[in-house]
């Protein structure tokens, strides 16, 4: 056969003797093909499995993040203030600027069914902690408004209340209506009209600080209180557990300026808050993945709310918005008032004063209340409680010996009465009509200054 017969090689075809090769023996040059398509099958795999696993630890954790924000939302329990209050009821928003106020009334719930509970010689449960935070509708400031609970009011006559009443003390609504009542009154008595109410049951916010691994507060001398069994270590600061923490907040009977026992009590729940608030801010606690865990189920069981605020979502964006707002712009402020004179039959209670009414018309009007109303007794959310120093028994006004102080209540000279009550004959004399509470003029017992 001639040259010109044969067939032609393929041009790839290798040099040499292969190249005469019938077209279809078997080549016998080594073949890279089959293993480059072997690392590509694999590297596909492996990319799949990636892809997979990422995709199940996303879908995994989404799951749980769902579950444990409905297992929060589950434990705070809801109450509708519609099916209660009608719009007769309450008053208007009076701001009519840009953006939109929000005032949310907080209350601290005391079921008082444990052993020494019966701090108020009350049995029962009460609200002893009634709180208005006013965050303005442009959200550059926050006022939160302390009322003393033995202010006399007049509680309303309607669906919320179980009965109205004239010159009745204020906690007292709480227990003819719950929550919904002392919010009606608050409007009632101010013209503000409250988006939300919060309360915390007294019960568990103690767990809520063991949670945190405790509070550090500046106690300036030891709280004792044999009967209502209380004993607060002094310190400065003390790192005080959720039981002490509860005696701290919830003591009246602090030294001998028995006269101021809710104001000094007032201020000294204002100290706290803000330090539990900076401690649940720390990183101590929220680079620990366990304590906000135990904080936020705590402080959930520890809620009831109203229906559209009964949702941890819509909590945390008001927290986001005071956490803007900034610490150092939430000012924690007691309602100015006095003292009934001794010859009257509301001897011992407070009634407010016409600052207050001005403090309301203002917070109504979303204006920022001036230093000439709220004074130097205002309590910022973001500076150290108390002083950097611990005052002497004199200094704190207290009169308590300025020995070393005893480790334990039953070792501690209490000068403290040894039955409290709220009667006159109890009770020193109070400032005359014309003054207020002022407690940059008296020392404010169990609070250092």
């Amino acid at each position: 056969m001639s040259d010109e017969s044969r067939p032609e090689a393929p041009s790839d075809a290798p040099p040499g003797p292969s190249s005469t090769a019938h077209p279809t023996a078997p080549s016998t040059a080594p073949s890279d093909g089959p293993k480059r398509r072997g690392k590509v099958a694999r590297k596909h795999t492996v990319g799949r499995v990636v892809l997979i696993s990422a995709l199940t630890l996303a879908l995994v954790t989404a799951l749980s993040v769902v579950y444990f924000v409905r297992h929060l939302n589950g434990n705070i329990e809801g109450v509708s203030i519609g099916d209660v209050l009608s719009e007769e009821d309450r008053p208007q928003e009076v701001y009519k600027g840009n953006g939109e106020p929000l005032d949310i009334l907080v209350m601290g719930s005391d079921s008082r069914d444990c052993e020494g509970c019966d701090i108020d010689q009350e049995g029962g449960g009460g609200s002893d902690t009634s709180i208005l935070v006013h965050i303005s509708a442009d959200r550059s400031r926050a006022y939160a408004v302390s009322i003393p609970r033995d202010s006399i009011v007049d509680r309303p006559d309607n669906d919320a209340c179980t009965t109205g009443g004239t010159d009745v003390m204020w906690n007292a609504a709480y227990d003819n209506g719950g929550p919904l009542c002392t919010m009606s009154q608050l409007e009632q008595m101010t013209g503000i009209r409250v988006e939300h109410f919060v309360v915390v049951d007294f019960g568990s916010f103690g767990k809520m600080v063991d949670a945190v691994g405790g509070v550090p507060v500046c106690v300036p001398e030891d709280i004792v209180d044999r009967k209502h069994q209380i004993f607060v270590p002094k310190g400065n600061p003390s790192l005080l557990t959720g039981d002490e923490a509860l005696d701290y907040v919830r003591a009246r009977y602090v030294g001998e300026l028995i006269q101021q026992n809710d104001i000094s009590r007032i201020r000294r729940q204002q100290e706290f808050i803000g330090a539990l608030v900076r401690e649940v801010k720390s990183a101590g606690t929220l680079t620990r993945p366990d304590k906000v865990v135990k904080f936020l189920n705590a402080a959930t069981n520890a809620l009831t709310t109203d229906d559209e605020f009964a949702d941890v979502t819509k909590i945390a964006r008001v927290a986001l918005q005071l956490q803007n707002i900034g610490l150092d712009k939430v000012q924690f402020i007691t309602l100015p008032t006095e003292y009934y004179p001794r010859d009257s039959e509301f001897f011992g209670r407070v009634r407010w004063t016409d600052q207050a009414t001005e403090i309301w018309k203002l917070l109504t009007e979303d204006k920022v209340l001036p230093k000439s109303l709220i004074g130097d007794t205002s309590v910022s959310a973001e500076g150290p409680p108390g002083s950097t120093e611990t005052p002497t028994a004199g200094e704190s006004g207290t009169g308590t010996p300025s020995g070393t102080p005893s480790s334990t209540p039953s070792e501690t000279t209490s000068e403290t009465p040894s039955t409290p009550t709220e009667t006159a004959s109890e009770s020193p004399s109070p400032a005359t009509p014309s003054e207020t509470t002022a407690p940059e003029e008296d020392p404010v017992p169990g609070v250092c200054s």
